[in-house]
């Protein structure tokens, strides 16, 4: 159950070993008896059938154990990039996608997400760095002067949107866009409370860096206003 790389990858190295032989001598008897069947794509779904039989078995066992299901989760996300970036697998095909969206597996996957999203929250506040611009000694690079915590959050969140672009369905998308909604929220209620700490100072460095994080975020989130 700890390691779910196994299997994973070993799929991704039979599909992978086969490609040339399914291409070269299979694809031409498929095609001279008129058949619309891509070897190569069939071969790799039947792969894939069995992966989706093997988390359905593993999955319930693994359900409440947050380190083993994240660890599965993160294996999955990477199978299934390189099914679709280097195999050229199509979307229309079942994926493990679905089982992830199977609503016990996707209702802990948000949990532990967001569980995950808080503990990151909470160690970028706290670091020594926080209020400190990566860039602050490249200054066409830091126009923005933009805080180490506030740039760290929305990777934070461009990650979280980069697990679960390839969901199936819209309505599983949203229930995504809504935990990092709660973030941003729970973010701007974090940076309040540290601006009240600073108010007596409302010139100072601190201050001030929170006025950057804040115009920064709301920058990003405007330039994101276009991703459907």
């Amino acid at each position: 159950l700890n390691k779910p790389e196994w299997y994973l990858t070993q799929v991704l190295m039979w599909i992978g070993n086969h490609s040339k032989f399914l291409d070269d001598k299979i694809q031409p008897i498929l095609d001279k008896a008129g058949s619309s069947v891509n070897a190569g794509l069939e071969f790799s779904r039947a792969l894939v059938m069995l992966i989706l039989e093997k988390l359905a078995a593993d999955i319930p066992c693994l359900l409440y154990d947050d380190t083993l299901f994240c660890h599965l989760v993160d294996e999955v996300l990477l199978f299934e990039r390189e099914l679709y970036s280097v195999h050229g697998y199509l979307s229309s095909l079942p994926s493990c996608m679905h089982i992830l969206s199977e609503e016990s597996c996707f209702q802990r996957w948000l949990t532990v997400e967001k569980k995950f999203a808080l503990q990151k929250m909470d160690s970028m506040l706290s670091s020594e760095a926080a209020w400190i611009s990566q860039y602050k000694d490249i200054t066409e690079v830091d126009e923005m002067k933009v805080p180490d915590c506030a740039e760290t959050f929305m990777t934070l969140l461009l990650v979280i949107t980069d697990r679960y672009k390839n969901l199936p369905t819209a309505s599983r998308k949203l229930q995504f866009l809504g935990l990092q909604k709660e973030l941003v929220d729970d973010f701007r209620i974090r940076l309040t409370q540290v601006m009240k700490e600073e108010t007596r100072a409302s010139l100072g460095f601190r201050y001030c860096a929170i006025l950057n994080a804040v115009n920064y975020i709301a920058t990003v989130l405007a330039d994101w206003a276009d991703n459907v």
